[in-house]
């Protein structure tokens, strides 16, 4: 399930999240269809991925549950979901095609899942080779050369509608990670002077240290405010870091306008600020024009992304394929292992009974119970392994049914508890 920025407006990005990711993990995981879970939050993108029987069916309850419009939500099957965490990996699926933060974001949801136990080897597969296939992209095509984050879109915006940031004082909110990409994006930039604000005046002192610029105690945001030509907000807060009545007097002996750009979410701007004369507001809805422009230049690199892409999905369903034969293979083999030990065991000890059995006895009734097992597991194990390949699921499944043996995502949900 895919809530982004292709189809949803900031409000509504910020309706939609509600929690942390681990309680929505916990929420997902609990469900009794769901084997496997996994979520993915960035500041445009709230997508939930699922291995269950009913996947979309549990999704679309779960988007109701959010109370989402049905019109922001995006729901993909196995296959699609696949192809899409691919095309997200290389920076495809971007507001900033070709952006490296994605990247981290995957990785950082890769962790989050394992620690948590919802990720089993379904999708440890599909994200070990998200990762992989992002990293390929990024090294064998220009796809993220010279490319530009949401943060340094947010730097071009003021550099564009104030016609040049030379001499402007600049005021950054927030030392996080978009925060601290900000600041790099301007340290490039011939301006007056930028002011970092952080809760924690000792963190944005190491940032303002390490790129340039004056770290600000948080306390005194008001007087900066003042000050500052354009704010750009990036905090971490759940609500409102400027609210109108802040704003409303750094407009005092003001003679240029104030631009603010608020590139967090949830939002740090209070939206109302917007009413107030001299003020310019903008948000993450407003860097689309920077994408398209970034889309442009990227259009040749992307194709080559693509193949790269295709390349790898079919090696990603074959190789699935191979885990569905193997998996169904291995119980398959367990129980009759199991079954040739314990009657061999019965062997000897009936033998035993009239005289004695040595290593060598025991040995050879070894090697011919082993050598049946595996004659007669040699025909399914090729059967099984065409099934899976040329996806029988019918096939599969009616084995399942005929060895008791339990389908590979259920037994994959009791692994991961």
């Amino acid at each position: 399930m895919v809530i982004s920025h292709a189809k949803a407006t900031v409000e509504e990005m910020e309706d939609a999240w509600q929690g942390e990711i681990e309680d929505i993990l916990s929420q997902l995981s609990s469900h009794e269809l769901v084997y496997e879970c996994a979520v993915l939050k960035t500041c445009n993108r709230l997508e939930m991925y699922v291995v269950s029987p009913r996947g979309s069916s549990v999704l679309f309850h779960f988007a109701k549950k959010m109370g989402v419009s049905s019109r922001i939500v995006e729901f993909y099957d196995h296959e699609e979901s696949l192809y899409h965490l691919l095309k997200l990996s290389c920076g495809l699926e971007s507001m900033i095609i070709g952006e490296d933060q994605i990247l981290g974001q995957i990785k950082d949801l890769y962790t989050i899942s394992k620690n948590a136990g919802t990720m089993g080897k379904i999708l440890e597969t599909a994200f070990s080779k998200a990762i992989q296939v992002g990293k390929r992209a990024r090294t064998e095509t220009n796809i993220n050369r010279g490319s530009v984050s949401i943060a340094s879109a947010a730097v071009d915006l003021a550099d564009e509608m104030l016609k040049g940031l030379q001499g402007r004082n600049i005021l950054v909110i927030g030392t996080g990670e978009m925060g601290t990409l900000v600041t790099r994006a301007l340290s490039h930039r011939d301006m007056n002077v930028v002011y970092l604000a952080n809760r924690t005046y000792e963190k944005a002192k190491v940032l303002a240290d390490e790129l340039g610029g004056e770290a600000v105690d948080f306390m005194s945001l008001n007087r900066y405010t003042q000050q500052a030509d354009v704010i750009i907000s990036a905090t971490s807060a759940p609500h409102y870091v400027l609210k109108k009545a802040t704003v409303e007097k750094s407009l005092k002996n003001r003679n240029d306008n104030l631009l603010l750009i608020d590139i967090a979410s949830p939002r740090d701007i209070d939206p109302e600020v917007e009413s107030l004369p001299g003020v310019i507001l903008r948000n993450i809805d407003n860097l689309r024009v920077i994408n398209e422009r970034n889309l442009q230049m990227r259009m040749e690199e992307a194709k080559k992304v693509e193949t790269i892409i295709d390349e790898e999905y079919k090696m990603l369903i074959n190789q699935y394929k191979r885990q569905k034969a193997d998996a169904l293979l291995s119980e398959l083999y367990s129980q009759i292992y199991t079954l040739r030990k314990h009657e061999m065991d019965r062997a000897v000890n009936r033998l035993g009974a009239y005289h004695t059995i040595g290593d060598v006895e025991c040995e050879v009734l070894d090697d011919l119970t082993r050598a049946i097992a595996n004659k007669v597991l040699a025909e399914p194990t090729k059967v099984l392994r065409n099934a899976a390949e040329y996806n029988d699921e019918a096939f599969l499944d009616s084995a399942c049914k005929l060895f008791n043996i339990k389908p590979y995502a259920k037994k994959e949900k009791e692994n991961c508890k």
